[in-house]
């Protein structure tokens, strides 16, 4: 019998639901049950996946090609379950999905209204091939916005269909400390709790994020004017890395209440890999500084699932990873390039879109090949490397990428403006959409023997996921590899390049896919570990 728990917020945005639903999910995976997490947005765009990344952070791609919220990639990190694309839905998407049967006329010409159909979508939502013991639905926003209302209608609608023996409201709301005061305030906990009973629901747990500990007298009030146990008030105290979450949580009883709200027996939890995660952390054996070279640095979020990639594999190798954000034009202005990456322990370019800033990004795989500094290219970043190296080793003075426009050299294309030997432009056939269109999601790549690829990964072939329209053109893959850039993955037909490398650099890898979203602490990509060993080793030789 699958069990429903239902995550809103109040007060403020920002209190970080989705980090609470995803540790609430390894706390109950960690008493032996499984869960199964989902989002629910209340944008009207259809996906955020033509959302700006100073909108809306990140945009996290699922395995089966979804683009979805970066809540995702918290609850996969966490849990180590797969997202998928029937996890995150937003209004839009409900609602398209709705005017779409109405002009098929599946409402029999009935008039189509917020309640029931709109609510009815949403319900189908959720409960849609929910099998696991839990599934935790995170609804984004807050408690109050105008936008959010059908979606809270539906999961009151839901408490009263599925009973106290299948759902359970828990609300995230912030007990700020007023330092003019000295005091703990408790009433603006009491207005959202009082916003969220105004359109039905109780809550049955209250997850109160501070900064200090609350009083016990502090939180017997919370519990009596929001009519909840005083055990079910929860502190969410501010912790020193993520991944003390769920072990805070625990000892605070969060697990305990849900399994007490549902009547069931469990396991105590084994937290031990958190607990150890977490000392590695706070004891590192020394610190390596990696330079990410973007267009989004104003926005760390923006880069979410890969600086947590990056922790992921300073924990595998015992160090501390700092960050050094770097505007990628700012390395297009005379002097720049030296000053600011010859500090650093390795480079990281990642993903991007346009031309905006490019020159910097070419700068910085220039730097790292010629000064052998490790270098890591994530997609856009894989691209630069490789018109870098069209530019200063093959003498392709003319490559560029038509996405940034016309070019005499199109080493970066999309695969319907190939162009063959002799002028002709290379056409997929017409039932093929490939060409031309965004890959999203799980695609294999097939790694090269005696490659540095191949040996990181340990097998020959790989599947990791991709977001991008353009892809390098195979056909000027010769001329690179006799000038020293090896192609070391290939898509099974070869007609796609996924990863290339310098055979005599200390470390030099692009690949065309994004494979920190593979990543968690628990089990660190081992493209990231082995790029932060080498900046490790680099750290101790200069």
């Amino acid at each position: 019998m699958t069990r429903f728990i239902f995550i809103t917020g109040g007060v403020v945005s920002s209190l970080g639901k989705g980090l609470a639903s995803a540790a609430l999910g390894a706390s109950l995976q960690a008493r032996g049950f499984t869960v199964r997490l989902r989002k629910l947005d209340p944008y009207i765009n259809v996906d955020p996946g033509t959302m700006s990344p100073y909108q809306h952070g990140e945009c996290y791609v699922t395995e089966d090609g979804a683009e979805t919220d970066l809540d995702l990639g918290h609850y996969e990190r966490f849990t180590g379950v797969s997202s998928r694309r029937s996890d995150n839905v937003t209004t839009g998407r409900i609602y398209s999905n709705v005017i779409a049967r109405e002009r098929r006329g599946d409402y029999l010409g009935g008039t189509v209204q917020v309640i029931p159909h709109i609510t009815d979508a949403i319900k189908e939502f959720v409960m849609s091939d929910a099998t696991e013991d839990f599934v935790l639905v995170e609804i984004g926003g807050t408690v109050g916005d105008i936008e959010s209302l059908p979606f809270l209608e539906a999961i009151r609608q839901m408490g009263n269909d599925l009973g106290d023996g299948r759902a359970l409201f828990m609300h995230l709301t912030l007990v700020p400390y007023i330092s003019s005061a000295g005091e703990l305030k408790t009433k603006p906990t009491q207005h959202s709790v009082k916003e969220l009973q105004s359109v039905g629901i109780q809550p049955d747990i209250l997850l109160c994020r501070c900064d200090r500990e609350i009083p016990i007298n502090e939180r017997r009030k919370i519990a009596r004017f929001c009519n909840v146990r005083e055990a079910a008030v929860i502190p969410a105290y501010d912790v020193d890395n993520i991944y003390q979450v769920p072990i805070s949580y625990h000892q605070y009883g969060l697990d305990n209440e849900v399994l007490y709200h549902f009547g069931l027996q469990a396991q105590e939890p084994d937290l031990q890999p958190w607990e150890d995660i977490c000392n590695t952390i706070r004891n590192p054996e020394g610190e390596v500084t990696i330079g990410i070279v973007g267009k989004y640095i104003q926005l760390p979020d923006a880069y979410k699932s890969l600086t947590e990639a990056l922790t992921h594999g300073g924990i595998a190798n015992k160090v501390r990873v700092k960050l050094e954000w770097i505007a990628s034009d700012e390395l297009e202005k005379e002097g720049n390039v030296n000053e600011i990456l010859s500090k650093l322990d390795a480079i990281m370019v990642p993903g991007g879109f346009g031309e905006r800033g490019t020159e910097g990004k070419i700068a910085a795989a220039r730097y790292a090949r010629e000064n052998k500094v490790p270098y890591f290219g994530i997609c856009f970043g894989m691209q630069m490397a490789v018109l870098e190296a069209a530019r200063n080793l093959a003498g392709l003075k003319d490559a560029s990428s038509s996405e940034f426009g016309p070019t005499k050299t199109p080493l970066v294309g999309l695969m319907t403006e190939w162009a063959k030997d002799g002028g002709s432009v290379e056409r997929r056939s017409d039932d093929d959409d490939l060409g031309g269109t965004m890959r999203l999601g799980n695609y294999e790549c097939k790694l090269v023997d005696g490659t540095r690829a191949r040996e990181i990964y340990g097998s020959e072939t790989v599947l990791e996921r991709h977001r991008h329209r353009y892809e390098v053109n195979v056909n000027f893959m010769g001329q690179l590899e006799e000038k020293g850039l090896k192609f070391s993955g290939l898509s099974p037909d070869g007609r796609l390049p996924e990863i290339v490398e310098y055979p005599d650099h200390p470390w030099f890898i692009g690949v065309q896919f994004h494979p920190e979203l593979r990543s968690r602490p628990l089990d660190p990509h081992p493209l990231f570990v082995s790029y932060i060993k080498a900046a490790k080793e680099r750290s101790r030789l200069v």
